[in-house]
């Protein structure tokens, strides 16, 4: 057993990945042994992914070409050079002896096909089950990935789950046929801590089951710290360091490396801070590092003035399933009986698991989604009282930044002209001049140039698409934006100059924001006050220092553990958690019961009841 785990699962040698004339992976070399974690780690843009996604055969089909090098992989049938295999012998390589969870589960799930049958198909294909099996096996896997309501899950569609449901039926089906070597591409970049924490141990615990290798990608270095044994790190698409992640992490030596560590936030950084606090933050130019901008309070919040938006009891639900005679026979209770404050030039933080209600409130009041009951008011006035016309104005008022952005941006038009949308639609600037000239400061604003204005979305990394849903948020000058996991797709040196960017914004326009996430620690950076969701109720909120700093309610307490620490010396040892995890569907006339809270210090609201959940 000992020579099969220090055997090499996979070798890249010399790899070159070009795309026309343009070199985005050069001369890349790496090797992965079975049974150990390689993180492959850099920024937007460095090369990680198409590195992936040469090893699986899958780049030049986005028009990839291979300049050189070999990929050897050692197979159930010996070695292999996978780049000169045929498309029919990767075809039984890939999803069976070499599976990918790829960075963008809703692009990756097929929408016409339930969660069931796509996990189904590739164990009918690879592993020769009948339908039937497979079926009660894809079942087992979404139970494996800690999924409530296995049994129903099966037979729902991808829009019907929420991204980091949808990312865990990504990582059940990746491990159906239990491979040699995992590719996981962002695995974890849609979920929550909690979930995140559980799906590394799922990894970690069948690697060493299978002596599976694993090449993990991820701009996360506290996820890097905790599930990595070797580091290499990428930039502008060469190896720029190498190493085992404990001498990674103590003593980097490239200066890309330490800008990358250095811009790391870590929770409890802002320890005994009333305010947001806008941080320096180091970047590289021409291969040297450089320190920009200042450190500043963020004193924006107008807690003097009425709040812009105020939410009183909101109620989101949604009919799922029908009777024989077309009655609804199950609900999901999404959001219940919600209410909070948002003030100008405030940042609230939205946090708790995945399918907690996060998205459905930001929709809600977007109008995305209608409410069951309850009652939002914006500037004033309720959303029962407006007029259509004011109603068209709110949505250009409020705007939404997306979790997923691939899919919110129109794969047929250039990024410019989707920057520009909502200024013709809102007629916002009457001349075409002046709305390229707008275009072209909005993408400097967020870190791109103008010369990006004629691309489409392609050919973009994950990180450069979110920048540019950012840029499209910001053109019709909102006095709100509602931000959905925007920072899940930028790696930290980018992630760190947005949230600057953000606060900067936040300073000068007064803008106020409703930023859901499940990144603890920029949560901790950014954010005035925070309010933690358990499935779709209230169950603590406060300011970030009564709840970052005074957790009081055992679930926050137990979010707030399961974050990852960027620090490989140190080992963490979490209580597993057992039982199921309650479903928010539930039969109609079966109503959950609804939370009282108390408020044990001014403005510190804490739900009581609700124990049993740590």
């Amino acid at each position: 057993m000992a020579d099969t785990r220090l055997a090499s699962t996979l070798s890249v040698e010399d790899l070159t990945v070009q795309f026309g004339d343009n070199r985005v992976v050069e001369d890349l070399s790496f090797t992965v042994k079975a049974g150990r974690t390689l993180a492959i780690v850099g920024e937007s843009g460095s090369g990680k992914s198409v590195t992936s996604m040469s090893i699986m055969r899958l780049a030049e089909m986005n028009g990839a070409t291979y300049g050189g090098g070999r990929v050897l992989f050692n197979g159930q049938n010996g070695q292999i050079d996978l780049l000169s295999a045929s498309q029919k012998e990767m075809r039984a390589i890939r999803g069976n002896e070499i599976a990918m969870i790829f960075q963008e589960p809703m692009t990756s799930l097929n929408p016409v096909f339930t969660v069931g049958n796509q996990i189904a198909e590739s164990l009918m294909l690879h592993a020769g089950m009948s339908k039937s099996a497979a079926l009660t096996e894809a079942q087992r896997l979404l139970d494996m990935v800690r999924l409530p309501d296995s049994a129903e899950l099966v037979k729902r569609y991808p829009h019907q789950l929420s991204g980091g449901m949808r990312q865990r039926v990504m990582i059940a089906m990746a491990l159906a046929c239990r491979p040699k070597l995992l590719i996981a591409d962002e695995p974890t970049t849609a979920l929550d801590v909690t979930i995140q924490a559980q799906i590394l141990t799922i990894i970690r615990d069948l690697q060493k089951e299978l002596g599976m290798a694993v090449i993990f990608i991820t701009h996360d270095m506290g996820v890097v710290a905790e599930v990595a044994d070797d580091v290499v790190v990428m930039w502008q698409g060469k190896k720029v360091e190498e190493g085992p992640v404990k001498e990674i992490f103590a003593h980097p030596q490239h200066p890309y490396t330490q800008t990358l560590l250095g811009a790391v936030p870590r929770l409890g950084e802002m320890e005994g801070e009333d305010y947001p606090k806008r941080m320096p933050v180091t970047v590289m130019e021409n291969g040297t590092p450089r320190l920009i901008g200042t450190e500043q309070i963020q004193k924006t919040a107008r807690y003097d003035s009425a709040p812009i938006l105020s939410v009183r009891d909101l109620v989101t639900r949604f009919d799922i399933k029908k009777g024989l005679l077309g009655g609804v026979t199950h609900r999901v209770h999404a959001v219940e009986q919600v209410s909070f404050d948002i003030y100008r030039g405030e940042t609230l933080a939205l946090v708790g698991e995945s399918g907690s209600g996060k998205s459905t409130i930001g929709r809600t009041i977007q109008q995305l989604q209608e409410a069951t009951s309850g009652e939002i008011t914006f500037d004033g006035k309720t959303f029962a009282a407006m007029s259509k016309q004011e109603r068209q104005r709110l949505r250009q008022e409020i705007q939404y930044i997306f979790q997923d952005p691939f899919a919110s941006l129109d794969p047929r038009k250039k990024i410019g002209f989707s920057i520009a949308e909502p200024i013709h639609t809102h007629r916002l600037i009457a001349s075409e001049k002046d709305i390229t000239k707008r275009v072209d400061q909005l993408l400097e604003r967020v870190g791109l140039t103008s010369a990006h204005r004629d691309r489409y979305p392609h050919e973009f990394s994950g990180g450069q698409r979110q920048r540019i849903c950012i840029a499209r948020a910001l053109a019709s000058n909102p006095k709100m934006i509602i931000a959905d996991e925007a920072l899940s797709a930028l790696d930290v040196s980018i992630q760190a100059q947005i949230i600057n960017l953000f606060m900067e914004l936040q300073e000068e326009q007064g803008l106020a924001y409703l930023f859901i996430s499940h990144d603890m620690a920029v949560v901790e950076k950014m954010s005035h006050r925070v309010a933690v969701l358990y499935l779709g109720q209230l169950a603590e909120l406060g300011s970030r220092r009564q709840v970052l700093e005074t957790p009081t309610h055992p679930y926050t307490q137990r979010l707030l553990s399961a974050v990852p620490v960027a620090d490989p010396t140190r080992i963490r040892e979490r209580a597993v958690l057992e039982g199921e995890i309650p479903s928010p569907i539930r039969r109609v006339g079966d109503e959950p019961a609804i939370l009282t809270h108390r408020e044990i210090a001014p403005g510190h609201i804490v739900a009581e009841g609700m124990e049993n959940v740590a």
